[in-house]
C-alpha cells in the first residue's frame, strides 16, 4: 500500500535509537525527509549513516535537550515547516512513590510530558496557519494499566493520553491531527531493562529476563518496527479522519484477565 507520503518531512525526537530510530527508517522508506532530535551527536550520526545509506532522502540531526523548554523553542523554529511531528524523547525512572524523589521526578517530566506539550505547541501553531500537519505522541501502556512500580511514567503517559485526546479533539477543525501510539513491551535496550527489573522482581534473577516473554501475547515483546508501521500508517492520509486516539500496541496484552 502507498501511503502517499513521499516529499514530506517529518521531525523525530528521541530519533536516535530505539523506537525513534526504527520510525525514521520506516519514514525513509515512504520517501520522507527527516529531522531526528536526540541528546548524543554521536549517535544521531550513526542512525544517519544508517539511514543514509539506504534510502536517498535529506536528513538533518539536532543534538539538542528538549527537556529545556528554550531549547525546544528553538527545536522547533529550526524545523518549523515540518508535515509530521513525532514526539518519543523520554527517559522515566522505574520506582515506587516513595523510591522516586522530587528531582529525579520533575527531571523525568520535564523531557518526556513538558518536552512533548512545549515541542507540540510550537509545531502545532505553525502547522493551523497552514492548515495541515500531523502530530504522533509515543507514550506507553503504563498509561492504562497504572502499576504502582512505575509510577512516574504512569502519571506521565496518563497525562499525555488525556493531551492528545483533548488537542486532537479539536485539532482537525484548523487541518491538523494528533494522535498517539502506546506501546507495550518493546524488545529494545529500554525494554530489556524493564523485563530485567520485572524478572528481579518476580523470579529473583533479572537475567531469566526472557521466560517473562513466556506471559506476552505470541511468547514475544514487540518489536521497534511494530511500533513504527503504527506511526508512520496513523501519520499518512489513509488515517486522514483519525485524531485524539491512542492506539495501543502490545497484542492484545491489556485485554487479557484471569478468572480465579
Amino acid at each position: 500500500m502507498d501511503l502517499e507520503l513521499r516529499g514530506r518531512t517529518v521531525l523525530i525526537t528521541g530519533g536516535s535509537q530505539g523506537i525513534g530510530l526504527a520510525t525514521a527508517h520506516a519514514f525513509a522508506a515512504e520517501g520522507c525527509h527527516l529531522h531526528l532530535a536526540a541528546r548524543t551527536e554521536s549517535r544521531l550520526r550513526d542512525g544517519m549513516r544508517e539511514i543514509s545509506e539506504k534510502f536517498d532522502v535529506d536528513i538533518e540531526i539536532h543534538a539538542i535537550d528538549v527537556s529545556i523548554g528554550d531549547n525546544a523553542r528553538a527545536l522547533a523554529r529550526a524545523c518549523g515547516g515540518v508535515d509530521i511531528l513525532v514526539n518519543n524523547a523520554g527517559a522515566v525512572p522505574g520506582g515506587s512513590l516513595i523510591e522516586v524523589d522530587e528531582d529525579r521526578w520533575r527531571h523525568a517530566w520535564d523531557l518526556k510530558v513538558f518536552g512533548y506539550i512545549n515541542l507540540s505547541r510550537e509545531i502545532y501553531g505553525t502547522m493551523a496557519e497552514r492548515g495541515r500537519g500531523v502530530i504522533v505522541n509515543i507514550l506507553g501502556t503504563s498509561g492504562n494499566l497504572l502499576p504502582s512500580s512505575y509510577i512516574v511514567g504512569v502519571s506521565g503517559n496518563a497525562s499525555l493520553v488525556a493531551f492528545t485526546q483533548a488537542l486532537g479533539g479539536s485539532s482537525l477543525d484548523r487541518g491538523v491531527r494528533v494522535v498517539g501510539v502506546s506501546p507495550g513491551d518493546v524488545l529494545n535496550e529500554r525494554g530489556i531493562k524493564f523485563l530485567r527489573q520485572q524478572a528481579a522482581e518476580t523470579l529473583g534473577d533479572p537475567e531469566r529476563w526472557r521466560e517473562r516473554l513466556a506471559d506476552q501475547p505470541g511468547k514475544r515483546a514487540a518489536l521497534d518496527e511494530d511500533i513504527a508501521n503504527a506511526v508512520v500508517f496513523l501519520a499518512s492520509d489513509r488515517a486522514g479522519y483519525i485524531s485524539g486516539e491512542v492506539l495501543t500496541v502490545d497484542g492484545g496484552l491489556r485485554w487479557r484477565q484471569r478468572v480465579l
